[in-house]
């Protein structure tokens, strides 16, 4: 057998970590609400079940992904016998992986599409409020720590202040800004931050974009535009399309997300105030709703807490209390 490697054990510890700091909300609505359920009922029976629909639904797993994981539950709980209760939390952690990662392999849906060699293009999209612009110099922090050449595209013009945000963060993490002065086209922006990141032997290029959904029409036709000066630019780009969503908006993330994925094809999600809401349930609904995978999440203000998503540390994240619980009461 291989020896576990600690620097790897250490680094999943951390994240573990993370995950349970940055949930506490959503583990303080959600783990009080299983544990009361766990001690009103003696046996796994229907009323048992309706009750953990509603936990469920209330902290915005999302009804359909509800109805599927209640009868996955059902018929694992036949299978496995269980009359108890407290067994019942294990079965739900288990399920809440198991309904995340669906048929396809983690490793491919976690982590962002970086070429090792060349040119990447990350295209963020999202609407205005969402924390987009900090979630790209929070970004570019986090590339440029591990040793790439960063540049980012101010191709959000059109919002008040947008340009000179991402100026700032990009003086703030010590990469470059490519801009045009306020209301200019966005995809000549793009396209002028595409050369010079090519000139400059740039390793990822992050490109914001405007967030106005009043025209909706123009909003999408605009981000078409910028997709396709990518597309002719660099062929096998862009590499990822992420969409920003605020957690604390709940389903209201859902219905822009429905919108967005019309409009461009969205590679993943980066969800953004995680620490702040009580709901964190929406990353489920996303993933299997949608089927598109959540990327990165935002577990506080900190630039170094955008955290790239993992469904395992998501899940202890809102079971930590009950695991060690669980722990201890083997223990005595």
């Amino acid at each position: 057998m291989e020896e576990p490697d600690p620097d790897i054990e250490g680094r999943e510890k951390s994240i573990a970590a993370k995950f349970r700091i940055g949930l506490t909300k959503t583990r303080d609505s959600f783990s009080g609400k299983i544990n009361d359920l766990v001690a009103r009922y003696r046996t796994v029976d229907e009323d048992f079940f309706e009750d953990l629909e509603e936990i469920l639904i209330s902290a915005d797993v999302g009804v359909t992904t509800v109805i599927d994981m209640i009868d996955e539950l059902q018929l694992e709980v036949k299978r496995r016998n269980i009359k108890d209760t407290r067994q019942v939390r294990e079965v739900i952690s288990e399920k809440l992986v198991e309904i995340y990662y669906g048929d396809d392999d983690s490793e491919e849906i976690e982590g962002l599409n970086i070429e090792h060699d060349g040119l990447s293009i990350v295209l963020f999209v999202g609407v205005n409020g969402v924390g987009k612009t900090t979630t790209i110099g929070k970004l570019a922090h986090q590339l440029k720590s591990e040793g790439k050449n960063v540049m980012l595209a101010a191709g959000d013009t059109f919002r008040a202040g947008a340009i000179e945000q991402l100026d700032a963060w990009g003086e703030r993490v010590g990469v470059n800004v490519v801009k045009h002065s306020a209301g200019s086209d966005p995809a000549a922006v793009i396209f002028d931050a595409i050369q010079a990141a090519k000139s400059r032997n740039a390793d990822v290029l992050l490109c914001d974009t405007a967030g106005r959904l009043q025209n909706k029409v123009n909003l999408m036709n605009e981000l078409s535009k910028v997709k396709r000066v990518i597309e002719r630019e660099v062929p096998t780009a862009p590499h990822e399309v992420l969409l920003v969503l605020d957690a604390t908006t709940g389903q209201n993330a859902m219905s822009q997300a429905k919108t967005f994925s019309e409009a461009t094809d969205v590679s993943g999600i980066v969800l953004t105030k995680l620490d702040g809401t009580a709901k964190g349930g929406i990353v489920l609904a996303i993933r299997n709703e949608l089927d598109i995978p959540v990327k990165l999440v935002g577990l506080g203000e900190k630039v170094t807490d955008l955290q790239q998503f993992d469904a395992h540390a998501f899940v202890y994240g809102l079971f930590a209390d009950m695991v060690e619980a669980h722990d201890e009461e083997k223990e005595l």
